[in-house]
């Protein structure tokens, strides 16, 4: 559970200029560190993630402890549900935080099981803490539910090499953020493991290749996207975000792409840094923008914020995972923005804001988190326009504990409260 740290924080001026180095993807960090686990020999890895999550993946793959409390971490659970599954004599009790309690994750459990693993249920049926008992698992052909997360999937493609048989995967219904499953398969098939995808159809074969593969992590483009934001709102933008490619296998790097299109943003790529520009002094943003996220829902809340601030009406669709996040990020954000004068419209897999209506001016605004380092991060490009609080700060530990002192890097000023 994350302490109280409350914090305010304001821009004197609407400029976003200097350089900022984000440490490496968060998705790509946690993939490896579970593929270095089964093949400790074959993978070297350098720019990890210094995110709270990618900590305690590395820590519970370190741990001798048969009890493993991974807090908030939600790709940590769900990967790590996978991997002990398959390491043999060893019985571990898998929790997490409240609201990790509340995550489902009946889904991977119920595959595994049908595969020969053995995990049970210690509290609520469907839902963490889990015991999980190692042992060897043939492997075979699995049916899983692709609308609900991509995690389940990913796990599943990380330890299906070490089946006897490997792994057939049919992905029934709508399939959810797939370039989070592409960046799956890409990393099995850069370390040697064969891997076919046809439509509905994941297919890995057992064992690997004699590959030995040194990867440097590109930064985190999820990370980026806050920039992304705060650019499209300043009047004078130059930023430099270092460690990044153009042809990046996370799908968060469509942002590029929606902050151009919609927001006038330009993306200078040189030399493994990209610089955030004004595209044109003239450019003129849409007055409704209608956007299908399903592929990239982690920017959702950026987006959202982003409208809100320009006074956009947007349709935001494909969101149906974000009802099983850190918090219900669709609720969070209705609660929110209706402080700041915003009317939203929201079902199980869309947000849509649709009026604005004025408000008293305050001397400053308080955001509540939600135990969500998204809605703090996101919701920080509000104080471009006037101070804001920022309850439960320290949330971004998650995925970017450096983001407060970056902001500060920028020229915004931050007080603890």
């Amino acid at each position: 559970m994350y302490s109280s740290c409350n914090i305010q924080i304001k821009k004197e001026n609407n400029e976003l200029l200097g350089s900022i180095i984000i440490s490496g993807s968060k998705s790509i960090s946690n993939r490896l560190l579970i593929l270095k686990a089964i093949y400790p020999d074959d993978i070297y890895i350098t720019n990890l993630s210094n995110s709270e999550d990618t900590k305690l993946l590395q820590h519970s793959l370190s741990s001798t402890s048969n009890i493993l409390d991974i807090n908030h971490a939600g790709t940590a659970m769900r990967f790590l549900t996978s991997y002990l599954s398959i390491i043999e004599a060893r019985e571990v009790i898998l929790t997490g935080s409240k609201r990790m309690k509340e995550r489902p994750i009946s889904i991977l459990v119920n595959a595994l099981n049908k595969l020969g693993a053995k995990i049970i249920y210690l509290e609520k049926i469907g839902y963490p803490p889990i015991k999980i008992f190692g042992r060897k698992i043939l492997g075979g052909e699995i049916e899983v539910n692709a609308t609900i997360s991509s995690q389940y999937i990913s796990a599943l493609m990380l330890i299906a090499s070490k089946f006897d048989h490997g792994l057939k995967i049919l992905l029934k219904d709508k399939i959810t953020s797939i370039p989070y499953i592409n960046m799956t398969f890409h990393l099995l098939n850069q370390i040697g493991i064969k891997i076919l995808w046809n439509r509905n159809l994941i297919q890995i074969y057992p064992g690997k290749k004699k590959i030995t593969k040194y990867f440097y992590i590109e930064s985190d483009w999820s990370s980026a996207s806050y920039y992304y934001s705060m650019a499209a709102l300043s009047k004078k933008v130059k930023l430099t975000l270092k460690s990044y490619t153009k042809h990046s296998i996370q799908g968060d790097k469509k942002v590029f792409d929606i902050y151009k299109q919609y927001f006038g943003i330009s993306t200078i790529f040189s030399k493994k840094t990209i610089i955030l520009q004004k595209l044109s002094l003239n450019f003129v943003p849409p007055k409704f923008i209608n956007l299908d996220l399903n592929q990239t829902p982690d920017i959702a809340q950026t987006i959202a914020v982003t409208c809100s601030c320009l006074k956009i009406k947007c349709l935001l669709h494909g969101l149906e995972t974000l009802k099983i996040k850190e918090t219900d990020r669709l609720q969070a954000l209705k609660e929110e923005l209706y402080k700041f004068g915003i009317k939203i419209k929201i079902t199980n897999s869309s947000l849509e804001i649709f009026d604005f209506f004025s408000i008293s001016k305050q001397n400053c605004y308080q955001v509540n988190t939600y135990q969500d380092h998204r809605m703090a991060m996101a919701f920080s490009a509000f104080s471009l326009f006037f101070p804001i609080n920022i309850l439960q700060s320290n949330v971004v530990e998650k995925s970017y504990p450096f983001f407060w002192k970056d902001l500060q890097q920028l020229g915004f000023s931050i007080t603890s409260m």
